[in-house]
């Protein structure tokens, strides 16, 4: 038993517990739906975990193993994880964007021997060293992969499963490996106990969720974005919708078809969102809540067109959403608050904090144990950096207000220094995508001749549209300080991004000034001076 009341005990927080709690309480309530409409209830829920536990048990794994799991959002990938977790064994799942290099990474940083693959994915293996994996299941098709010992998907669900679960899994014990968004360089692997995954899901949103709420997910699983509303049913004991991505077209007709109460909007959702034309049944819906990220003026206007009470919040792989908002934040940029049970300082480059207002980088603390990472698996040099003196540094530069708000300035990799400068390269986009023209924005730094950085903006148009880079200038000079505006404007048809939609500056940097950048400089474009 565990004693200290910081930690949730193992029947709250371990994902098989969970499941023999709701099959027990609960057995013919709904728990999960899959697009294409497949429905489980807890008791049937519970059932088919057994099941792929007992499968993944005779394919060789028991507790502590590491699985790979590269598959869209969908059945089998949920399987995959709670039979996984049933047994005690550690969910790995592997980001569906990834090939060559990244993927090889990935695998051999895993330490799996055994995956679980989607077929349409499988062709990727072909070309690249697998490392320790010798076994592949292969889920909804087949594939031929002569270096490896190949499955049906048969193997993931034999006719019967394991009666209870075989050993005991503790609330400390790594739930998942996560692997880092991969926006900088070669992604990391987070380890994630099930008391952090708790932590992150019914403790910090608990609170105004509950086992009536039915989530819409449709952010992928292997993204903590999508793996917290999974934890959410699970701890709850409500119900989930598992959809296979965003889909703007269907976002609202699938909330309505599904009575969906809850989701989370990031910041490349709702612009889509709100380009459909106001209609009379805009508030006719069963949508309740929605956290949004970032929180700015079109999370707003979607909040108030469809009468959705709207919060935002501050999380990473790595930590558990240590920061929400009451509905309504009142300043646009804000994360919120720090929660109850979380130390907060935004901190200069020795850990001395600093100043309301001024930026420094976040690092935070739990009062509980075992409620943030537990490190990343093979790479001591990171852990060690980044839990330096007690705390974890998020690498995120932050500011903060005397009302106890805390602002996202920019993540520190991505800040422009210019003629002395520091230069939020979030603040710039901002004010990019204001332009009525512009789909998507990232700032970056350039090379200078004077040994800084120049402001690079990159961006793509909506389409049917375009923008012309010196208009856009003329644009931006009102609103935004002098220092700020761009040197160079590079137009393309789309940022590259991560299937999480997070922007891959590192590529742009890379590409660096192309011909097709448009130079102010180079145009003679000469800059209205600051009155003061």
């Amino acid at each position: 038993m565990v004693f200290d009341p910081r930690i949730p005990e193992r029947e709250l927080c371990v994902l098989g517990h969970q499941l023999e709690r709701w099959a027990k309480q609960r057995p013919s309530q709904t728990a999960i739906i899959f697009d294409g409409g497949e429905t489980w209830t807890w008791a049937e829920a519970l059932a088919l975990t057994q099941r792929a536990a007992k499968g993944l048990q005779d394919l060789g794994v028991s507790k502590g193993d590491h699985v790979l799991s590269w598959q869209p959002n969908n059945r089998e990938a949920v399987l995959t994880w709670f039979g996984l977790n049933y047994l005690g064994a550690v969910y790995v799942p592997m980001n569906t964007a990834y090939r060559g290099s990244l993927l090889e990474h990935t695998i051999a940083l895993s330490d799996a021997r055994l995956m679980i693959c989607h077929a349409g994915l499988a062709d990727r293996l072909a070309d690249v060293d697998t490392a320790a994996v010798t076994d592949i299941v292969i889920t909804q098709g087949d594939a031929d992969l002569p270096r490896h010992t190949v499955h049906s998907a048969s193997a993931l669900l034999p006719d019967v499963g394991l009666s209870a679960m075989p050993d005991l899994v503790e609330p400390w014990d790594t739930q998942y490996i996560i692997f880092t968004s991969g926006t900088t360089g070669p992604s990391k692997a987070v380890l994630s106990s099930y008391a952090q995954g708790y932590a992150m899901g019914p403790t910090t949103h608990g609170a105004y969720l509950d086992e009536t709420d039915r989530f819409l997910i449709n952010l992928p699983l292997f993204h903590v974005g999508g793996t917290v509303y999974v934890i959410l049913t699970l701890g709850a004991g409500g119900s989930c919708f598992i959809d296979t991505h965003f889909k703007t077209d269907q976002f609202w007709n699938t909330v309505r078809t599904h009575k969906l109460t809850n989701t989370c909007l990031l910041a490349a959702m709702i612009p889509f969102l709100l380009k459909r034309p106001p209609a009379e049944d805009d508030t006719e819906h069963s949508l309740r809540t929605a956290i949004c990220v970032p929180w700015n003026e079109d999370a707003m206007e979607l909040g108030r067109r469809h009468g959705i009470e709207m919060r935002t919040t501050f999380n990473m792989t790595e930590v558990s959403s240590p920061m929400l908002s009451d509905p309504w934040p009142p300043e646009p940029g804000t994360c919120g608050q720090v929660r109850d049970g979380v130390e907060a300082r935004v901190v200069d480059a020795n850990d001395c904090e600093v100043a309301p207002g001024e930026v420094g980088e976040l690092i935070l603390r739990t009062e509980a144990p075992w409620a943030l990472n537990h490190g990343y698996y093979k790479n001591p040099e990171a852990t060690v950096e980044a839990w330096r003196n007690g705390w974890f540094h998020t690498g995120d530069a932050f500011r903060y207000d005397e009302d106890g708000y805390f602002y996202f300035v920019d993540r520190i990799k991505d800040a422009i220094r210019r003629r002395g400068e520091n230069i939020s390269s979030f603040e710039i986009e901002s004010e990019v995508h204001a332009h009525p023209d512009v789909k998507e924005a990232a700032a970056i730094a350039a090379p200078s001749d004077l040994g800084d950085d120049e402001v690079m903006i990159v961006v793509a148009p909506i389409e049917g549209r375009s923008v012309d880079p010196q208009a856009l200038l003329e644009f931006l000079q009102p609103r935004m300080a002098r220092f700020m505006l761009p040197r160079y404007i590079r137009m393309i048809d789309e940022l590259p991004k991560t299937p999480t939609q997070k922007v891959q500056k590192h590529i742009l940097k890379t590409s660096g000034i192309t011909d097709d950048t448009w130079d102010r400089e180079a145009a003679g474009v000469v800059l209205a001076k600051d009155r003061v």
